[in-house]
């Protein structure tokens, strides 16, 4: 008996490949040991466009809308240059799935795609499409490691029973279908001046982007209050020194700065301490990632990087087996993977300096299979790397020093809060002195976690000291600060729900209940999009909206699509059918009943303008001859080519060059420009396989068959 699998991406079919043994590769398959094994690349398939249900569609105008067709249908996906072409990739790789689903010999098909909505309906659409009569098994697994394939394959599960699931993902693509074309294209008619790029409205993206305005309006009416403090600096006998603020009836912070320099005045040489309180106290580890946290943690620490950059280097560790499924909601891990996660922590904690320390538990902080949200939390696998790119180094430390610190001591402090009283019948209050002095550093040796509390002499309860330096500080509050990636995807995984303590049980709940703006998979691309569209830009490492963004969130009618509530009850709904509380037939009427109304409203709004597209000619910039045809080279949306292209001449750069693209370079106008001057050019940080820089010279040379060129490379003697 034959098995067909197919995998969601060719780097997972060949970790399946490599853990069954099987070397023979094929054109878009591996063949051996009674397996078929074929990849899609993420989907091959798409939603029909508007245009394809009816040509009408082709062109916008207010009349046709709301448009919701009455039965979805699916096509090859678009070709990424041309829209109204197929994919040839696509096409082809299709074509191979479904002759090996046809074979006589294959008695079985197996969905191998991810454990999530999409990889369900990934590999759902493209066996759905065939309407092949076999059974349909799926493998579900965390991880790509070689036992792991072979355990998940001894205990397969009917693809029937993933329909709740199916229908998650469904109910979400369509749903996003319709909200998506419908109100994009009456909103651009409607309040988009000039042709251009569309108005974009999203079910997501408009309440992630009043997130970060509302957050700029607190800023923008914050009036600043002013408030004084007093402090001493006290000395002991043995000429220590330590500070201590001024607090009368539990209070620090006084807004009349006259009632402190008559207390400051009133001050004598001499005080006692009146009260001492040591406290010992514990400080477990912070829990194990989930992808949010870790593109909060990533983002907040490094330059250089945003959300989806975590996710994807994040997915590329996963694809090489040396991470679990990634795109997880969960900070704790299922009890079944206690064995796992024993074998694993002996792997990762070779050679550390503190190695005697790390010592297996089973605790409920770490298992509990209650609080796991489909996935358990990011930890690494027993697969460890050779070799990693800088990038992913950064973020595979981060998660296994974060799975080691479970397993570390728990840190120790000791608190210590010092109450001083000066010498004056006249001074009702006392100075308040805090430090803590670190016992048992712990988990915090694996990151070299430092505190920055001080540290206090040691004194006894009526030891006197003295008065040497007092001073009224003034201070200002402070407006709330702006959104960073890492406060704005907490808001997204929370509704704005438990943000105070990321480990409070109200906000494990939230996440658990699904309660959420989009999905641990799909907030980067979210924020992104966000930046892409224009109606956010990153400044440094915060978030601000732009002014198109502001003009939107003011004036857009739709106003639910802007309501985290709104969001988050349509998105914990999405998490219920998963859990077959509610159905996809009851959620899609809900969703289409919302456009209709939203339609109406925008077609009866008041004409006004929220954006408007001016044509913007630029000035051609010639780069240099056409060394085929003699013609000026020119920049292109997607290339350097020969303004004589219209006569046939062939010559072009790709921005998207392949070549580069493998070192990790995209040609620039410099680079073209000397290219064509010098006939090569030296280009520098190119970067290997194993991720090493390096600097090289480039030639492009015409190929002596053909009017084609490709790249030669030298390297400087």
């Amino acid at each position: 008996m034959t098995r067909v699998i197919i995998a969601e991406k060719p780097s997972v079919a060949k970790n399946i490949a490599d853990a069954l043994n099987i070397k023979n590769k094929k054109d878009g398959y591996f063949e051996g040991n009674g397996y078929l094994i074929t990849w899609a690349f993420g989907h091959l398939l798409q939603l029909y466009d508007a245009k394809d249900y009816d040509l009408k569609m082709a062109r916008w105008d207010l009349k046709n809308f709301p448009f919701i067709p009455s039965a979805f249908q699916y096509k090859i996906k678009s070709s990424p240059k041309d829209r109204d072409k197929e994919d040839s990739g696509a096409k082809k790789q299709l074509k191979i799935i479904y002759s090996l689903m046809k074979r006589p010999d294959v008695k079985v098909i197996i969905s191998a795609c991810d454990f999530d909505r999409e990889g369900q309906i990934i590999g759902d659409t493209i066996i759905n499409s065939l309407k092949v009569n076999k059974p349909i098994a799926r493998l579900l697994l965390n991880e790509w490691t070689q036992d792991e394939v072979v355990k998940g394959l001894n205990q397969l599960r009917s693809n029937a029973e993933l329909k709740p699931l199916q229908d998650a993902g469904i109910s979400r693509q369509w749903a996003d279908w319709v909200i998506g074309i419908n109100l994009t294209s009456v909103a651009t008619l409607k309040y988009q001046l000039g042709k251009g790029s569309a108005l974009n409205i999203g079910r997501v993206l408009l309440p992630t982007l009043k997130i970060i305005y509302d957050r700029e309006k607190e800023i923008e009416k914050f009036k600043p209050e002013t408030y004084f403090k007093l402090s001493v600096l006290f000395r002991t006998k043995q000429g220590e020194e330590y500070e201590g603020t001024y607090f009368e009836k539990g209070k620090d912070k006084f807004t009349e700065k006259e009632k402190l320099l008559k207390i400051k005045q009133l001050l004598s040489k001499h005080a006692t301490l009146v009260d001492k309180e040591v406290d010992k106290k514990r400080e477990f580890p912070p829990s194990l990632f989930n992808l949010s946290n870790l593109q909060g943690y990533i983002t907040s620490k490094y330059r250089g990087w945003n959300s989806s950059k975590v996710l994807k280097v994040a997915q590329a560790l996963y694809e090489k087996k040396h991470i679990t499924y990634p795109r997880t909601g969960s900070t704790v891990l299922e009890e079944s993977l206690v064995g796992k996660a024993a074998k694993v922590l002996e792997k990762v904690k070779g050679g550390l300096p503190f190695e005697n320390e790390v010592r297996f538990t089973k605790s409920k902080r770490v298992f509990n299979t209650a609080k796991v949200e489909s996935h358990s939390a990011i930890i690494p696998t027993y697969v460890l790397p050779k070799s990693l790119t800088k990038d992913e180094e950064i973020v595979y430390t981060a998660i296994k020093n974060r799975f080691i610190m479970q397993f570390m001591p728990i840190a120790e402090y000791e608190e210590t809060k010092l109450t001083t009283r000066v010498f004056s019948e006249h001074i009702d209050g006392v100075f308040v002195s805090k430090g803590r002095v670190q016992l048992v550093e712990g988990w915090k040796k694996v990151e070299r976690v430092q505190t920055k509390d001080s540290l206090l002499p040691q004194l006894a309860i009526k030891d006197n000291v003295e008065v040497v330096q007092p001073k009224i500080g003034t201070h200002e509050t402070k407006p709330p600060k702006l959104h960073t990636e890492k406060t704005l995807l907490r808001l997204m995984e929370t509704c704005g729900k438990g943000l105070e303590n990321e480990e409070s049980e109200e906000m494990l709940a939230v996440i658990l209940s699904g309660y959420s703006i989009g999905t641990p998979a799909t907030r980067a691309e979210t924020i992104k999009k966000l930046t892409d569209v224009g109606y956010i830009v990153p400044e440094n490492k915060t978030l601000r909206c732009t002014e198109l963004g502001k003009r939107l969130v003011e004036t857009f009618p739709i106003r639910e699509l802007f309501d985290l509530e709104f969001t988050g009850r349509l998105e914990k709904t999405l998490a219920d059918i998963e859990k077959q509380k509610f159905t996809k037939e009851s959620f899609l009427e809900v969703i289409f009943d919302f456009t209709t109304k939203a339609v109406e409203t925008i077609k009866s709004e008041q004409a006004k303008i929220i954006n408007e597209v001016t044509p913007n000619k630029k000035s051609l910039e010639v780069l240099g001859k056409c060394p085929l045809c003699g013609e000026i080279i020119i920049e292109g949306k997607k290339g350097f080519g020969c303004s004589g292209w219209k006569k046939g001449c062939k010559f072009v750069i790709w921005k998207n060059d392949k070549f580069l693209a493998s070192m990790k370079k995209k040609p620039t106008k410099t680079m073209v420009k000397t290219l064509l001057k010098f006939g090569s050019v030296t280009v520098k940080g190119l970067t290997s396989k194993k991720g090493n820089k390096f600097d090289a010279i480039l030639r492009y040379e015409k190929s002596p068959d053909n009017d084609y060129f490709n790249w030669k490379m030298e390297f400087k003697k």
